[in-house]
């Protein structure tokens, strides 16, 4: 069983656990879920980011991203208070769009300063608290309240920390980047066209693949696909959809057309690599 998953009858959880349900396996978390380390050290897949964890290691996770653990050591353990995507977007509802972005491609944190650490550990402390308290007919706001503080504490810290050229981008065409790529986040399982992305940020798609190139990137199209090819693994290996029905779902033409797209950025067939995983 999934320990992250909330559902809409248990739209918080929190405790501990050693994340084996994910180790070698791609899963989208519909959800979100913030992660601290407390013992042992593992690598983890995070939306193509790799990342390696560590105690005092906080780990945010936001509603639909790709998540996989790739390796972990024997001690491995982490707190976790997973939260529905409805509870995120009443929590972080009137902070800036920009931090948002900010954490989702800054997901993993090593703390160092003791302050920093009393924080994280008081969220864990509270939220397994009121988790554990099934009589308390506020348990859901007070679980609510305990996100919008801990985003507030994190934005501030944030705005500390960090310019606002880091947060925002020190250009525009690295502010340009880094909308392109929520909106591959948002659209990629609908939308491959670059022209619709450069339309989304009123540019050229020649302007657009000429900045993800100056970002040290691939193509605009090749990172689209990039995406894309994730989203597909995820519902190959974590579903029981038919490979028609997941040509339908991703919008391919037939299911022969799906098969040619997987093959030429995979090297096998999905229904291969399905049995493989």
């Amino acid at each position: 069983m999934n320990p992250l998953l909330t559902t809409k009858e248990e739209t918080f959880r929190a405790g501990t656990d050693n994340l084996d349900f994910f180790r070698k396996r791609l899963s989208k978390i519909s959800n979100g879920v913030i992660l601290f380390c407390f013992s042992g050290e593992a690598d983890i897949i995070l939306d193509l980011k790799k990342y390696h964890i560590v105690p005092n290691t906080n780990t945010m996770i936001l509603p639909n991203s790709i998540f996989s653990l790739t390796s972990a050591s024997k001690n491995f353990s982490v707190h976790y208070f997973a939260f529905s995507e409805e509870m995120f977007r009443t929590a972080s509802f009137r902070l800036n769009p920009a931090f948002i972005h900010f954490l989702k491609e800054n997901s993993s944190y090593t703390h160092t300063l003791p302050e920093a650490l009393r924080s994280i550990n008081g969220l864990i402390e509270a939220s397994v608290a009121i988790y554990n308290d099934f009589t308390n007919r506020f348990r859901e706001n007070i679980a609510q309240n305990l996100l919008h503080i801990f985003l507030l504490d994190t934005y501030d810290k944030v705005q500390r920390l960090f310019t606002q050229e880091q947060i925002e981008g020190s250009s525009r065409k690295e502010q340009l980047f880094k909308k392109f790529i929520n909106l591959i986040h948002t659209h990629c399982t609908t939308q491959r066209d670059v022209t619709f992305y450069a339309e989304q940020l009123c540019i050229s798609t020649r302007y657009l693949s000429a900045i993800t190139k100056q970002m040290g990137r691939d193509s605009a199209k090749e990172i689209i696909d990039e995406f894309l090819m994730l989203e597909l693994k995820v519902a190959l290996q974590s579903t029981d959809l038919s490979l028609k029905e997941i040509a339908d779902k991703y919008r391919f033409p037939d299911q022969s057309f799906f098969g040619r797209y997987f093959k030429k950025h995979a090297g096998m067939s999905p229904k291969e690599y399905r049995a493989r995983k």
